[in-house]
């Protein structure tokens, strides 16, 4: 039978066949377009719908008449899947008439639409492309540019370009396009030559005719070609040659086919990037002729070129037509450049702005070819504009600007001129394949010679160019790759369909359901009538001859070749089959699947059988075909595939049965002969696979079939289960002769394809089979490779390979067996390879010998077959050495490679993937092993698959990184060392900033009963974590709501008439209102950043209720009812501030746009003030920035102050610090001294001048820029103007100008670099104690030249405006600079004299500003605050306890309280900046003590000395410090205080009061707890601006300062709030976390215990911090490194994962942690443990594996007899697991019992468990574990210490039992080389393993017979390094001592 491989025909059975019509051609007559839609008018209604009626049939009729059949084309590719991995499904991209429909498959469902599109003119081209958004353009860095994926359709003037991201470019195109072409880098345009293709006049230039776009936003530039021998000069050139057409473009390699229609000829180009030298030679060479002569050619070129592609447009005289195209310049202002296509949106086009294309002065590369000036048709969009956008203003001539080329075409190769060559012998198809070795080809079918032409191509050795071989013409008349298999398929021209692997033949093609093809009538020779038998003739002619050898060989019942179908014997025999329908052509395939189509015009689409589909022999396949030479390997792979994949073929089942029958046949030996291949099944009895083609046996069968049945399978099984295909005869005689076989030797065949390299292929299946032990799944795979292995090892003569399968397997491998010879003659002919040894290379052993230290061979590994094996080596070798340079050099001490001859590069590409790259810090082997392993991509998926014992050494690497890791390791590094906490914060920290895991969805329908009071999307979880002892939020909620109508409570006095009770109530409402409208101020601070909205919906913001309720009866009291007089525009502010709060509670991290803010616009003009407090919101979170430029001009021009106020600040807050030219330029039109002298005065409102003001402030924060402050000190100081002009509110502005001036110089002191001229301090210290105006020095001294007629202030400085600006901006701009001189000019006065001078409040900014200068000076302590009283208002000041006054005539009582209070006051405000949002205690303590002092003054009987205006005022000043200082924290003492003050209204409580008092209450709950305020420079001046104690007496006065500005404390704000999250529940947790401070001067480092969630400490003030154990997993983030880790978290709402540890509850389930003192007695290790219930495991973990495993194997059922002792270790080994932390050991423990118990039992049919076991028990004795306990004594234990010497123990006395009894003869037998009992092979196989026995090969050379003593074996085993234990055990035999001498 041996023989039939070469007899048979091969067919090869093609799988699937399905009807295939393109997806889209079915979408298209459903789609709505255009001429549907006119039919669907022509009809009548009822026609439309009765689509099966008549009238239905009647419509399509008239569809089709109405229009011609479209033409309609379509291709296919490979599916690639959102994420841009490749996918097993077609894509499809079909065109018809305007129509381009995209549609994709998936896993589940047949192809859907993915999109569709229609464009004005008909499709000309429809593709694919990907073009390459990075900024460099450099060749070598292709890999790593960002890639936008998209879809280009051409038309007859233009090309649409859809991205999938959703971006639409519309390129025009400057010719007409014959085709286009997908490249590596962009698009290739093909220009249609036409007749008249050469120019009239004289001679010149001719035009190029290919062109490349790189970017749908780049210009089109012509390609250069650089051709020319290797050793002439190269030229390179423009291409220009008509006669080249491209044919084939291939972007990897990146190649181009092109045709020469003049010579018949196709040659090959490689396609790059052009290098600059190269394009520099091009424009150089165009410009030789620089005469004006050569200005009117190029230009009648431009005029030529575009008559040609639109043959009638009118040109004018060329010159002028050249330069109305050329007038626009490439400079950056010009407007073209941003509006190149109205579809762009101007961000990308200015994104593309700075690509290189753009920067050179180019002549014109667009324009140069542009007709589209002339063509006004509207859909198209011109990249050229109209001359008038000529910005410098000069006509540059045209050969200044030269177009850049960008791509490049080299010459590669052409093919050879052959004298029969005919003319039109262009190429129809082309496609790249690789043969089944790699070797690649590129084909192209010439139809006109039906040919295939096939050239073998690689790359040279560098990688930099490709060589081309020789061609093979293959006939045929159609074919096509199948990439996924490595053939393709070949139609011949006689019909059939024939498969090749490169140029190879494999087989025909079978198709199921296909009829065969007929042969014409043209087949000279006739068909014998009988079908032949075998025919084996070589000759070549029979190859010509066509069929004749092919037998069809099918499952149906055999049909001959159907060629003489006219002869009448078998017409009755073919009915069935459609005469004449047969392939006709091949297309689009896509891997293993193809469409043919058929003569009569239907497809069908098949699927091209895969090579293997069991791993096994995959895995085979690929190390055979990597070792053996290109050609035979190719040779043996057709033949498997051809038996493989013949109809009929086998299931996964018989595959491997199979392929081995095969490779055996093709090795010389008769698989027939051989006992164990001989009683294969290959299921389906007779299957056409393996019978020998007979002619048709006879009906009556024969003797054979009766052998057949008997020495089935199925027959051995049923005759006892136990042979186990044992050589033993079955007991149903099978005929003598069989007999007669085993007894004579067989010998191999020594002429057939593989019998020389049967060397190198057992070597390299030995190596996978070592491969495959690492992997516990395959083991089915191994016991199958060792049957093959041991019968080559046994032929090969190889005893040591045999004895080391027989001890892996000792019941599968016989000591004896069938041998077949290989002739003494022949074995000259096998080819040892070099890497062969003659010791099997065992991965067991190596590890073993590394974990004992003793030294090794490099161990062999086959590159991308072996990977586990090298993976293992390098672990261990790097763990268990300890060599950290195993990962960096190529290994070689370790790893010897394999390979033949130079192998493939993408071997080396496989090193590369394994280079040890530093990434992330790592400090010890284990981290340096676990980080290396991902970089592999090695997951904890593989690692459990691995054997428990070659595991255990990185599950130990593992479980020391599991302790304590570094917090910025990338998420697979956690997932493998199984913290997910730290895996999923990695995760969470590359999502862009999104919806956070916390944000609490309330549905918006919840609340709608109750009003919504805009506190409801607050996060009740996290806020019940931080105070979840008391309801102090729902209080807050409750202070802080406006929404509701408030209580009015009057009492009726009896003579008060029912009018004056109603005025009565309506005043007290008053009050009341004065309170509502300052509470949205305080909300927004509560609610900050607390909600995500959702995009469709607007913004919910609460109205604002100004009625009350009056009890008993609850009426409504209304203030518009008439009766008292309300002031005008009362709520405009409050509505303001309302719409702030609203804005601010929506994240930044929120995903919105310009059309939402637009879109929640309010109907109503009343609530302009409330959207224009919004608009100031989204600026401040930083949204504002995404508000389009159009609409914020629209806004303004409305001329609505609140709106322009809103609307400046908020752009101004969003670019803070920026210096942003666009914002200043919107600024400066709204404050006069910001524009020219000579602009015309604009009527700026004047709030909206101080909002503009403070907006330069912010945009130059920090910036120091001088003219900006120059204008701003002048500002400071402005003089009132004539008229009412700059009369009123004149304080606010010039504190404006003094925040915003403070800002610009913000902490720059007195390296204020080049303004020294300014005197800027100076200048201030005069603003602020008054003097002469000095001479204005600047542009805008003529605009002040008439006095004020309102106001005489003469020529000195009023100082009652100046002062407070000039004072703060001293503060801030000497802040923390700690300078002395100028926090003396702040000194509070010390005499009476001059203290007259100074009004008290401003005595609180100049203390204020002292301190914050002297910042380092600040303590918090009231002897500090007291210290910056002047000693005279100390000594005289009343205290305000006392009844009399002290009565003295020189000193007025009332200046020194005031002065006394309000200083006091600063320096608390001081304190409050110096310790904002630290929670500092003794600063907390202080800052309370004085305020509760202030409560007292104000009921104090001489409280009217000081003026309880002022003392309220000091009071809310002091709050809001203590608020400052405790933001975010919830303080309890101070909220009982705001609460206090709110329930306060009449009298002095006015507007402001309230606001201070809410604002402090708001500063407290900050963002719901979440933020705090931080001390930043920036932070300051942004509180300074929030917090200015002077406040607004009523609601509408913005007099010294603008209300809007009190908003600004969201730039001061920052997320410090981390909630640990339970990584298991996704529940916010408390954790213990430790952090650490750095050393400042006024403590050492120190460490402090929070309980988390909690606010931290500013970030910049702290080293690290650290989740605490015992309860959850310790985790470390190093500040010392940076912050930028924490600050994502904390920006992302603190969410800070984090998991419990085994064992262990949570603080809520368990606050004391008693529960959990279960664990601690288990982790003692006290008896106990034995006595653990499984129940209470629920307690310890929430893993349901372990759950589950408790449950089922734990629990005792009923009659549990001996297992008892199985549930008690059971039991012991989980909780063991559990407490240790190390569940996943759970499975070893239990191999290793099992593996002990099974080897007690005697049934130990594999050794696979011991080794594993001996390796483990070797790990925990190795050196490198035994260092790391003594470095580390804490660590736990990473296997139970008791759980492993009894292991040992047991086996050890297991296996003296066994030699005691009667085994030691056997091991006797074993090493003299005898034979023995089979019932003991088992065992004696355990012994030898677990012993470490040599091989009976080695004993020799030690001479055991000679041995005399103990001794003398010792020292004769030390080279062959055996354990002294094992020699114990073996002396008496070796020592010939019967007697068993067992320790």
């Amino acid at each position: 039978m041996s023989n039939f491989y070469e007899e048979r025909a091969t067919m090869i059975a093609a799988g699937d066949l399905q009807e295939f019509v393109p997806f889209g051609r079915d979408h298209c007559k459903h789609h709505p377009n255009a001429l549907n839609l006119q039919l669907r008018q022509l009809q009548p209604a009822s026609e439309l719908w009765s689509s099966d009626g008549a009238a239905g049939l009647v419509g399509s009729l008239q569809e089709v008449t109405i229009h011609e059949k479209q033409k309609e084309s379509w291709q296919l590719r490979k599916g690639v899947s959102e994420i841009g991995e490749e996918v097993d499904y077609d894509e499809e991209l079909y065109m018809a008439g305007n129509m381009v429909i995209w549609s994709k498959g998936s896993k589940s469902q047949a192809l859907a639409v993915y999109k569709a599109f229609t464009v004005d003119s008909p499709v000309q081209q429809a593709l694919w492309c990907d073009f390459i958004i990075s900024q460099d353009k450099s060749d070598k860095d292709y890999s790593s540019d960002e890639v936008e994926k998209c879809i280009c359709i051409l038309q007859s003037s233009c090309i649409n370009i859809h991205s999938i991201e959703g971006k639409d470019y519309i390129a025009s195109l400057p010719f007409q396009v014959a085709n286009v072409w997908p490249t590596k880098y962009g698009l290739l345009f093909e220009r249609s030559s036409s007749s008249c293709e050469v120019p009239p006049g004289p001679p010149r230039e001719p035009l190029p005719t290919l062109f490349s776009m790189l970017h749908p936003l780049d210009e089109i530039t012509p390609l250069v070609c650089k051709s020319g021998s290797l050793f002439g000069s190269s030229r390179v050139q423009y291409v220009v040659d008509h006669a080249m057409k491209i044919v084939f473009l291939h972007t990897d390699p990146s190649i181009v086919m092109t045709y020469d229609t003049v010579q018949g000829l196709h040659s090959v180009w490689a396609l790059r990037r052009v290098k600059t030298e190269e394009g520099n030679v091009v424009l150089k060479f165009s410009e030789q002729g620089g005469t004006p002569q050569n200005v009117a050619t190029s230009s009648s070129l431009t005029a030529h070129l575009r008559s040609l592609s639109k043959g009638d447009s009118p040109v004018a005289s060329p010159f002028q037509n050249y330069s109305s195209i050329h007038s626009q310049s490439r400079s950056a202002s010009s407007p073209s450049l941003h509006s190149r296509s109205p579809s762009i949106s101007n961000m990308a086009a200015l994104s593309r702005a700075h690509s290189p294309a753009l920067g050179v002065y180019s002549f014109s590369g667009v324009q140069r070819f542009n007709l589209s000036s002339h063509n006004h048709s509207p859909k198209r969009h011109s990249f050229s504009h109209s001359p008038s956008s000529n910005s410098n203003g000069s006509f540059i001539a045209p050969e200044t600007e030269p177009i850049v080329p960008e791509l490049c075409i080299d010459h590669l190769w052409t093919e050879t001129v052959t004298r029969l060559r005919k003319k039109n012998s262009q190429a129809s198809k082309v496609f790249i394949t690789s043969d089944l070795c790699g070797q690649r080809f590129l084909c192209y079918l010439v139809d006109s010679e039906l040919q295939l032409r096939c050239v073998k191509f690689q790359e040279s050795n560098d990688k930099t160019q490709l060589i081309f071989g020789s061609v093979t013409n293959i006939q045929a008349k159609d074919a096509a790759p199948v990439e996924k298999t490595d053939t393709m398929l070949v139609l011949e021209s006689s019909g059939n369909l024939v498969l090749y692997t490169g140029v190879v033949r494999v087989g025909k093609v079978f198709i199921p359901g296909l009829p065969a093809p007929s042969l014409t009538m043209s087949n000279t020779m006739p068909r014998p009538s009988t079908p032949l038998d075998g025919v084996t003739t070589t000759n070549p002619l029979s190859k010509l001859l066509g069929s004749l050898d092919e037998v069809l060989v099918s499952p149906v019942p055999e049909l001959r070749d159907s060629s003489k179908l006219h002869d009448s014997l078998y017409t009755e025999d073919c009915t069935f089959q459609q005469l004449g329908t047969y392939i006709h052509s091949i297309r689009d395939p896509v891997r293993n699947r193809v469409t043919l189509e058929l003569s009569n015009g239907s497809m069908v689409r098949i699927t091209i059988p895969e090579i293997a589909t069991s791993e096994l022999v995959q895995t085979c396949l690929q190390a055979i075909k990597f070792i053996l030479p290109k050609e035979i390997a190719v040779q043996m792979l057709v033949k498997w595939y051809s038996v493989h994949s013949a109809p009929g073929g086998p299931s996964d089942h018989s595959e491997w049965n199979l392929f081995v029958t095969c490779l055996m046949n093709m090795m010389g030996y008769n698989t027939d002969r051989l006992a164990w291949t001989r009683n294969f099944d290959f299921e389906g009895s007779l299957s056409p696979v393996i019978a020998p083609k007979k002619a048709r046996p006879s009906e009556t069968g024969s003797d054979d079939d009766w052998e057949y049945l008997l020495n089935s399978d199925y027959h051995q099984n049923v005759e006892s289960h136990l042979l186990n295909r044992s050589l033993c005869l079955s007991p149903l005689e099978v005929s003598q002769m069989k007999d007669e076989d085993f007894s004579q030797n067989l010998s191999l065949d020594s002429s057939t394809l593989l019998f020389t390299h049967i060397p190198a292929i057992f070597f390299v299946l030995h190596l996978v089979y070592e491969e495959l032990k690492l992997n516990t799944l395959m083991g089915e795979g191994v016991r199958s490779l060792v049957e093959l292995l041991v019968q080559l090892a046994r032929d090969l003569k190889l005893e040591p390979y045999v004895d080391h399968y027989y001890r892996d397997y000792p019941t599968l491998v016989r000591t004896t067996g069938q041998v077949c010879a290989i002739d003494q003659g022949q074995t000259g002919f096998l080819q040892y390879p070099s890497f062969f040894t003659p010791e099997p290379p065992s991965v067991y052993h190596w590890v073993s010998s590394c974990l004992k230290g003793e030294g090794m061979p490099p161990y062999p590994y086959l590159p991308g077959i072996c990977e586990r094996g090298r993976l293992v080596v390098l672990s261990i070798a790097l763990y268990i050495l300890g060599d950290e340079s195993s990962l960096s050099d190529e290994s070689s001490q370790y790893l010897s490679r394999i390979s033949i001859a130079p192998q493939k590069p993408q071997a080396e590409q496989e090193e590369s993937r394994f280079s040890f790259r530093h990434s992330t810090s790592v400090s010890s082997l284990g981290e340096r092993l676990v980080v290396w392993m991902t970089n592999v991509g090695f997951t904890l998926r593989d690692l459990e698959t691995l054997p428990f014992g070659i595991a255990l050494p990185i599950r130990d690497a593992i479980y020391h990184c599991r302790e304590q890791p570094a917090s910025d390791w990338p998420e697979a590094v956690c997932l493998l060392i199984g913290r997910q906490d730290l895996s999923k914060q990695a995760c969470e920290g590359n999502l862009p900033k999104g919806k956070s895991v916390l944000s609490s969805d309330v549905p918006s329908g919840t609340e709608t009963e109750e009003e919504d009071d805009g506190m409801n999307d607050m996060n009740q979880e996290v806020m019940s974590l931080i105070w979840s002892e008391d309801l102090r939020v729902q209080d807050v909620r409750r202070l802080l709501q406006s929404a509701h109508p408030v209580r009015v409570n009057v009492v009726q006095y009896p003579e008060l008439s029912d009018h004056e009770f109603i005025e009565e109530k309506e005043n007290r409402l008053l009050q009341l209102c004065q309170r509502t409208m300052a509470l949205p101020v305080g909300r927004g601070m509560f609610t900050l950043f607390s909600y995500h909205p959702v995009p469709t919906e607007p913004l919910p913001i609460p109205k604002l209720n100004l009625t009350g309720r009056a009890p008993p009866r609850n009426t409504t009291v209304d203030l518009n009812s008439g009766n008292i007089d309300v002031p005008p525009n009362m709520t405009s502010w409050a509505s303001f501030h309302n719409g702030v709060a609203a804005g601010l509670k929506i994240a930044p991290a929120s995903q919105i746009d310009s059309a939402w803010i637009v879109y929640n616009k309010p109907k109503h003009a009343e609530l302009a003030n409330e959207y224009a407090g919004f608009l100031m919101a989204l600026g401040l979170n930083g949204h504002l920035t995404k508000l389009a430029t159009l609409n914020i001009h629209d806004y303004l021009t409305k001329g609505h102050e609140m709106t322009s106020i809103g609307l400046l600040l908020g752009v101004a807050a969003a670019k803070l610090g920026t210096m942003d030219m666009s914002v200043t330029r919107l600024l400066s039109i709204h404050i006069p001294a910001l524009l020219p002298p000579t602009s015309t005065e604009l009527d700026v409102p004047h709030n909206v001048q101080v909002a503009a003001v403070v907006g330069i402030g912010l945009v130059y924060q920090g910036t120091a820029h001088r003219h900006t402050a120059e204008v701003l000190l002048a500002e400071i100081g402005r003089p009132p103007g004539p008229e009412m002009e700059y009369c009123t509110d004149r304080e606010s502005y010039s504190l404006a100008a003094g925040l915003a001036l403070g800002m610009v110089c913000l902490g720059h002191g007195s390296n204020l670099i080049g303004m020294s001229d300014l005197n800027v301090p100076e200048q201030l210290y005069q603003y602020m104690v008054g003097g002469h105006r000095r001479f204005q020095a600047g542009m805008h001294r003529e605009k002040h030249k008439s006095p004020s007629y309102q106001i005489k202030e003469g020529d000195t400085i009023n100082v009652d405006v100046t002062c407070p600006g000039a004072t703060l901006a001293l503060a801030m701009i000497y802040l923390k600079t700690n300078n002395r001189s100028i926090a003396d000019w702040l000194r509070a006065p010390d005499t009476m004299y001059l203290l007259d001078f100074v009004k008290p409040e401003f005595l609180l900014l100049r203390t204020l500003a002292r301190c914050l200068i002297l910042w380092d000076d600040i303590l918090p302590n009231s002897k500090w605050v007291d210290s910056n009283v002047p000693q005279i208002i100390r000594e005289n000041s009343i205290s305000l306890s006392e009844i009399e006054l002290p009565c003295s005539e020189d000193l007025n009582l009332e200046t020194l309280s005031q002065a006394h209070v309000y200083i006091i006051a600063g320096a608390c405000l001081s304190l409050g900046f110096r310790f904002a949002g630290s929670e500092n205690l003794s600063a907390f303590n202080c800052l309370h003590k004085f305020a509760k002092d202030f409560m007292t003054y104000l009921s104090a009987p001489n409280a009217s000395v000081t003026g309880p205006y002022n003392l309220e005022t000091c009071l809310s000043v002091v709050l809001l410090s203590l608020a400052m200082v405790m933001a975010g924290s919830g303080n309890l003492k101070v909220l009982q205080l705001c609460r206090f003050l709110h329930m306060k209204t009449g009298g002095e409580m006015n507007y402001g009061f309230h606001l201070a008092h809410h604002m402090a209450l708001g500063l407290l709950f900050l963002g719901g707890g979440r933020y705090s305020l931080s001390t930043s420079n920036s932070s300051i001046a942004a509180l300074l601006c929030a917090l200015y104690p002077h406040f607004p007496a009523h609601s509408t006065d913005n007099r010294y300062h603008l209300q809007a500005l009190r908003h600004l404390y969201v730039l001061a704000a920052e997320p410090r709030l981390l909630v640990p999250v339970d990584v298991d529940t996704n529940m916010p947790c408390y954790a213990l976390l430790e952090v650490t401070y750095k050393g400042t001067q006024w403590y050492e480092q120190t460490k402090e215990e929070l309980m988390a969630p909690t606010l931290l400490p500013e970030l910049h003030l702290l080293k690290q911090i650290k989740v605490k154990g015992p309860r959850y997993w310790e985790l470390l983030i190093d500040l010392s490194k940076g912050t930028q880790h924490l600050k994502s978290i904390l920006s992302k709402d603190g969410v800070l994962y984090v998991k419990l540890r085994a064992g262990q509850l949570s603080y809520k389930e368990d606050p004391m942690g008693w529960q959990s003192l279960l664990a601690q007695t288990v982790a003692n290790r006290n008896s106990e443990a034995r006595a653990f219930k499984p129940e209470t495991i629920s307690t310890f973990t929430s893993d349901p594996a372990l759950l589950s495993f408790a449950e089922y194997f734990c629990k005792p059922t009923v009659n549990v007899g001996q297992k008892q002792e199985l549930l008690d270790l059971f039991s012991s080994v989980l909780y063991e697991c559990v407490t240790q932390e190390t569940p996943e050991m759970l499975p070893a423990y239990i191999a290793m019992d099992q593996a002990v118990r099974r080897l007690g039992r005697r049934e130990m049919s594999e050794t696979s468990d011991l080794w594993q076991i001996k390796l483990v028990l070797e790990f925990f004795s190795s050196r490198s574990h035994q260092e790391r306990l003594q470095n580390q004594p804490k660590r736990g234990l990473f296997m139970n210490s008791e759980f492993l010497p009894v292991v040992k123990c047991t086996i050890d006395n297991t296996l003296d039992q066994w030699l005691q009894a009667g085994g030691d003869r056997c091991v006797h037998a074993y090493l003299s080389g005898q034979p023995c009992e089979e019932s003991q092979l088992s065992m004696l196989a355990c012994f030898l393993v677990y012993h470490s026995v040599p091989a009976p090969q080695h004993l020799p050379s030690v001479g055991l017979e000679g041995s005399t003593s103990f001794a003398e074996l010792l020292f004769r085993f030390k080279q062959l390094k055996m354990p002294v234990r094992a020699l114990l055990r073996l002396a008496p035999l070796l020592l010939g001592n019967p007697q068993p001498m067992v320790m």
